[in-house]
């Protein structure tokens, strides 16, 4: 969605973006980024996603694993694996979101032992693609620097990681995202920063996106992701000149990933090839509601931006606690309801339903934790949020991942 500038629908009028946006906030719908996410139902855990996903800190990638996630015992060593349909053009993007906030005391030997782990998992869900998100840093609301900070993997390390997810055959993507536990909580998160000096914030994100650019062009990674969710920068001027800046060290397709708020409210004009959305659409439905319920409850949401395919998107993000209630707040990662994986489970179903009938580019669900063990049992205390471990969601995935689909006019087959 990047390239020439993604053409994404006409703005709306007023009276439909007010109900699309201010509905949503007050009713406590808006992405909800709490202190590991976006404030909107985008909910990261330990700092993430902070941002407008729901009203605090959204489920996202900024958030540290929470206490009780999985940490069961690893599984024994087993031969080395890889996808059985590697990714093609013309495929859709079956893929999974990794959030890894870097632990400098572990060795590099230590963190490729849990990428091997974390692509064996990939692997039986029938995944063909991985993104690697990972935090940066800024100060406040205003500031105007972005740095590396005590979660960023350093190129070198990121590398390690990269290395061994494509010897797994997975198509891979970098992606950067700004942690949020700097920005004093709601209402702020990241898609309401605002540098006070916009010149000096571009030339600081340049400087810190450089060497990660540069590791993605020698490893010759799929994707990139410029930047996520910043949703009060969306259309600035400085992002062509940083996406230039971009092509000349890196050749491969470059993202942003808009919050579904802003996606489906106006257009998103970012500088880019591939549009992708972080969606956490509140549906308004019982525990019980069937997946046709849920598909109904997306396709809405959708065709306020636009009717029909949407073969230039890829959902980015999507997810949703396995937790009692959780339809009307999808993102909300920090609360911790009564245990229902079948409302997981469906909502997994739905959206997979949705991406296939839309003709969409693929989907990647939020999310696993670098650190965690993919193969443990969720502790009771984990985030409802964990999809691994809980089978009725991980077989909703491997049915999804698993089935024939190609992309309108591809000669690829999965």
């Amino acid at each position: 969605m990047k390239r020439s500038r993604i053409p994404l629908l006409a703005v709306f009028p007023v009276t439909v973006i007010t109900s699309v946006i201010v509905a949503p906030l007050a009713l406590g719908n808006h992405p909800v980024r709490w202190t590991s996410g976006s404030a909107m139902p985008h909910v990261v855990m330990g700092g993430a996603h902070t941002g407008p996903k729901a009203t605090a800190d959204a489920p996202g990638s900024d958030a540290k694993p929470p206490a009780g996630a999985g940490t069961g015992t690893q599984p024994p060593p087993a031969p080395p694996v890889t996808v059985a349909h590697p990714w093609k053009p013309g495929m859709p993007q079956w893929g999974v979101q990794i959030y890894w906030e870097d632990n400098p005391r572990q060795s590099d030997t230590e963190i490729r032992e849990k990428a091997h782990l974390q692509a064996r998992y990939l692997i039986g869900l029938k995944a063909n693609s991985v993104s690697i998100s990972f935090p940066f840093y800024t100060g406040t609301v205003t500031s105007t620097k972005t740095t590396a900070g005590p979660g960023t993997p350093s190129p070198e390390r990121l590398e390690t990681v990269i290395k061994v997810f494509q010897d797994a055959g997975l198509r891979t993507t970098v992606r950067p995202l700004m942690d949020e536990k700097s920005l004093g909580g709601y209402p702020n998160w990241r898609g309401t920063i605002k540098p006070s000096d916009r010149d000096a914030w571009f030339a600081s994100y340049r400087t810190f996106l450089g060497p990660y650019l540069d590791v993605a062009e020698k490893h010759k990674v799929a994707s990139f992701t410029l930047a996520t969710e910043l949703n009060s920068l969306e259309g600035d001027p400085h992002w062509k000149a940083l996406a230039d800046t971009a092509r000349k060290r890196y050749s491969g397709e470059i993202g942003y990933d808009a919050n579904y708020d802003n996606y489906v409210a106006g257009r998103v004009t970012m500088p880019v090839e591939q549009l992708g959305v972080d969606a956490y659409f509140p549906v308004k439905a019982p525990d019980t509601a069937p997946v046709d319920t849920l598909v109904k409850g997306w396709n809405d949401w959708l065709d306020k931006k636009s009717r029909g395919p949407l073969s230039g998107i890829v959902i980015s993000e999507a997810g949703i606690g396995a937790m009692a209630g959780a339809y009307e707040k999808p993102g909300d990662f920090h609360v911790t309801g009564p245990l229902n994986t079948q409302v997981q489970a469906n909502w997994y179903r739905a959206v997979c339903r949705v991406v296939k009938e839309r003709k969409m580019k693929g989907v990647y669900w939020w999310s696993i934790y670098f650190d965690d063990n993919p193969f443990a049992k969720p502790a009771e205390n984990a985030s409802r949020l964990h999809f691994s471990g809980r089978p009725d969601t991980e077989k909703a995935i491997q049915d999804c991942f698993g089935s024939d689909y190609a992309l309108p006019g591809s000669t690829s087959a999965p």
